[in-house]
């Protein structure tokens, strides 16, 4: 109800406003088969005067505007075209309706008049049975124009092929099913705009813009679209009309932004223009939009060259073949000042206009239309060819005539766009399913230090296949003296390091040296200093991590075939001993030196002499464990021996004679071999502690050299550890005891000398390895702790059992009862006498 009574109401007004005065319509009307519609705003409202009554505005009594009637000129120019062509619609003919809408708000009697039938509107008419009298319409210019009169066409799905509104809410054909345009939308504008201003590595922008549709929507756009580019918009605002440009300007200079886009309407841009030429703001990129980059008088304002560089979005088609004949063929103007001055007395005596009048464009000559602007030319020529083909498609054309039997409703026409695809002039004509076309744009230099200003195309923007960016460096001209201007809030840091982020502004930032172990990666993130993996590693200030060489000691290594040597050498030589004492096991040098309890000693550096080939190759936890839990247990079960064995010949050549029971009890109940039992048995069970409460492990060491990552045993817990090591030191430390005690014993007999030699040289030894363990970090300490392994047994063996062996095969005299016993008498007599 509330829209049959809104259509009334304006019906009513409409209808005594235009039946009622008779229109010259030379210029805005055709007859044709087939009718289509124009809006054009052929004059420019300055200001808006509030009104309280229903009224149209007439736009006759507005500024001229060239442009807009350079806009007609094209649409007549595509119509005729199309009527003289012997294959695009061979016998139909076009014929066309013209309006002048200069206002948003008070020009709805056109579009009615497009969608009346016979004068009058149904609006609940089925779309099978209602005929417009339009079946499709271009324009009108602008967003908000559009905006406001699109829902009374869209609603009967006349084709509103448009030509100037960029606004991408028109895309939602939920509300607008019918709009279809020839122009980019916002959106695509904003992409391209921020796809130059990265392509130049730009990241301090200003933005400006209108208080209307056209701009409100691209500041929003840019503002959703520059996140996660690096851009920043560092000012932005929407002027109006009446707002101080100089300040806005001035604000921005202040600011050291060096790159402004201006996307506003064309009489907005050029008050931007002129306030910063007037405050001489110099040496600023501009990049216009596609509403006033082709701006014919702009580029001729006196001091332009001093602001900068100004880039601009086009058509890549700039020109139309056969535009220019056809425009002097129509050309009535005169530059007869006596003759202008008539007109206008002519114009202001009349008292009412349909808005099919302008006498001033009249009087515009053939180059005051084509020097114009021809920024919607190819828009406003493709939208009239989008109609012609669609049209052609609806009536089964062929190459010689079409169907005139077929009723053509606005509808089919719509559904026929969707699908076309043709070429036009070169340029490829083609729609997405939201309507909007295939982008092919421009962008274009303003030449303003030549005489006249030109406009160079540079470079290129394409959506299909894919968004692509060419632009031809070689024809940039900076207003700089050839390099690309610099528009960063701050400088690029160096390779290798981070941005430290410096106020609001994500593009604001000092630079910090990443460290070592960590590397910066713009793509990734440029605020952030990211750690090298383990495996990994790198200098100060990286930008990747290298990999981190394995080190351990290797089987094929020199030291490592030394050691793996000397430890075969030593085992062979051990059983060799072995082997001797076996077969001269009933001698008296064999009995001496402990008898059967020197086997037990010799298995026991045989089997700690093994450990030692687990120091080589690529360690695992089973080599960490036995690596040092064999050697520490037999040769601890080697010292015990040792032990007892100085006890022993203390015990029997001094503390016999005065502990006759203690020593009957020792021999009665074997008290060595329980001494070596129990001494063994405590010290297995510290070790199977060690080993189980925080047992031995491989570990990675990364921290300590940063190309390279150790293969190192740790120790283990360090108090189950300390026990280990005291037991077996504390042993060491009593056979030491009672070494000393027998240091004047019988020589055959007297083992203080090699006992206390080896193990010092054990002592010594393994103070030197815990020492460099502690101070040094390399792989090769593994190898010292095999060669510890290895000459704390060379002390038992060469300082112990060799002068044993020697004595058993070289000095056979020696190794007679008789020559024991006569050491026992010197002994006993030396002891008598003292």
């Amino acid at each position: 109800m509330l829209l049959s009574s809104i259509y009334t109401f304006l019906l009513c007004f409409t209808n005594c406003f235009f039946f009622k005065v008779s229109c010259s319509t030379s210029e805005f009307r055709l007859e044709g088969d087939y009718l289509l519609g124009g809006l054009f705003a052929l004059h420019e409202i300055d200001s808006v005067t509030p009104v309280f009554t229903p009224e149209t505005t007439e736009c006759v009594w507005h500024s001229i505007s060239k442009s807009g009637y350079k806009m007609l000129q094209v649409m007549k120019f595509a119509v005729e075209e199309i009527n003289n062509s012997t294959t695009l619609l061979p016998n139909v003919s076009l014929g066309y309706e013209i309006f002048d809408h200069c206002s948003n708000t008070r020009n709805f009697h056109s579009v009615l008049n497009f969608i009346s039938k016979n004068g009058s509107i149904r609006p609940k008419e089925k779309l099978n049975n209602y005929q417009s009298k339009v079946i499709a319409l271009t324009g009108p210019y602008g967003s908000s124009r559009t905006i406001t009169v699109a829902p009374l066409i869209t609603m009967d799905l006349i084709p509103m092929v448009n030509y100037g509104a960029t606004s991408y809410v028109l895309s939602d054909k939920l509300q607008y099913p019918s709009f279809v345009r020839t122009n980019p939308s916002n959106k695509d504008l904003i992409e391209m705009i921020i796809h130059i201003i990265r392509w130049f590595g730009w990241n301090w922008v200003a933005f400006l813009g209108s208080q209307d549709d056209y701009s409100t929507d691209g500041l929003k756009l840019f503002n959703k679209y520059i996140n996660n580019t690096g851009i920043c918009l560092a000012y932005q605002e929407g002027l109006s009309l009446n707002a101080n440009y100089s300040l806005t300007v001035k604000k921005i200079d202040k600011l050291n932004i060096n790159v402004i886009v201006i996307f506003a309407l064309k009489e907005y841009a050029r008050k931007i223009i002129k306030a910063a030429i007037a405050n001489n703001i110099q040496d600023k990129v501009w990049i216009a939009s596609h509403s006033w980059a082709m701006n014919q008088q702009l580029p001729r304002e006196p001091g332009i060259r001093k602001i900068g560089t100004i880039i601009g979005i086009a058509e890549r088609l700039l020109s139309l073949p056969g535009f220019n004949e056809y425009v002097y063929s129509k050309a009535k103007g005169t530059a007869d000042a006596g003759h202008n001055v008539r007109a206008k007395s002519e114009v202001q005596n009349k008292s009412e206009k349909c808005n099919q009048d302008c006498d001033y464009c009249s009087l515009m000559t053939a180059e005051d239309i084509i020097n114009e602007s021809p920024t919607h030319s190819f828009a406003i020529y493709s939208a009239i060819y989008t109609i012609a083909h669609a049209l052609h498609k609806v009536l089964q054309c062929d190459l010689n005539k079409c169907s005139k039997n077929t009723i053509v409703k606005p509808y089919m026409l719509l559904e026929q766009i969707k699908k076309l695809n043709f070429s036009l002039n070169g340029q490829q004509v083609k729609y997405d399913e939201n309507y909007d076309p295939i982008i092919h744009y421009a962008v274009v230099l303003w030449r303003t230090h030549v005489n006249p200003p030109q406009f160079e195309i540079v470079g290129t923007y394409d959506k299909l296949p894919e968004i692509t960016l060419t632009i031809n460096k070689t024809r940039m001209t900076w207003h700089n003296n050839g390099s690309v201007p610099f528009s960063n809030c701050s400088f690029e840091c160096k390779a290798g390091y981070s941005r430290q982020p410096e106020g609001f502004h994500s593009c604001c930032f000092t630079c910090k040296k990443c460290p070592r172990n960590s590397y910066v990666d713009f793509s990734r993130d440029p605020y952030t200093c990211f750690p090298c993996a383990e495996s990994e590693w790198s200098d100060e200030g990286s930008t990747t991590c290298k990999t981190r060489s394995v080190v351990y000691p290797q089987f094929t290594e020199i030291p490592s075939i030394i050691v793996m040597i000397s430890a075969a050498w030593l085992i062979i030589l051990l059983f060799a001993v072995f082997c001797v004492f076996a077969y001269n096991y009933d001698t008296p040098v064999v009995k001496s030196a402990g008898g059967s309890m020197c086997f037990l000693m010799l298995a026991s550096l045989i089997l700690s002499s093994v450990s030692v080939f687990f120091f080589f190759g690529k360690p695992t936890s089973v080599f960490c464990l036995l690596r040092n839990a064999i050697f520490t247990f037999f040769f601890t079960v080697c010292i015990s021996c040792l032990t007892v064995r100085s006890f022993q010949i203390v015990c029997v050549f001094k503390m016999a004679a005065q502990f006759p029971k203690v020593y009957s009890l020792w021999v009665k109940h074997n008290g060595q071999w329980l001494f070596i039992a129990f001494s063994s048995f405590v010290h297995l069970i510290s070790c199977v502690i060690w080993m189980t409460v925080n047992p031995v492990k491989l570990i990675a060491d990364s921290w300590t050299f940063n190309d390279q990552i150790m293969l190192i045993c740790e120790m283990g817990n360090t108090i189950t550890l300390t026990i280990v090591l005291f037991i077996s030191w504390f042993l060491g430390f009593l056979c030491l005891l009672f070494s000393y005690m027998g240091r004047d014993l019988p020589k055959n007999y007297n083992e203080a000398k090699s006992i206390t030699f080896s193990l010092i040289l054990y002592y010594l030894t393994w103070i030197a390895y815990f020492t460099a363990y502690l101070s040094i970090k390399s792989k090769y300490i593994v190898i010292l702790n095999a060669v510890a392994q290895i000459s704390s047994i060379n002390g038992i063996l060469f300082s112990y059992f060799i002068p044993k062996s020697y004595i058993i095969i070289f000095k056979p005299q020696k190794n007679t009862p008789t020559y024991f016993q006569t050491s026992i008498q010197n002994y006993t007599q030396t002891i008598s006498r003292s």
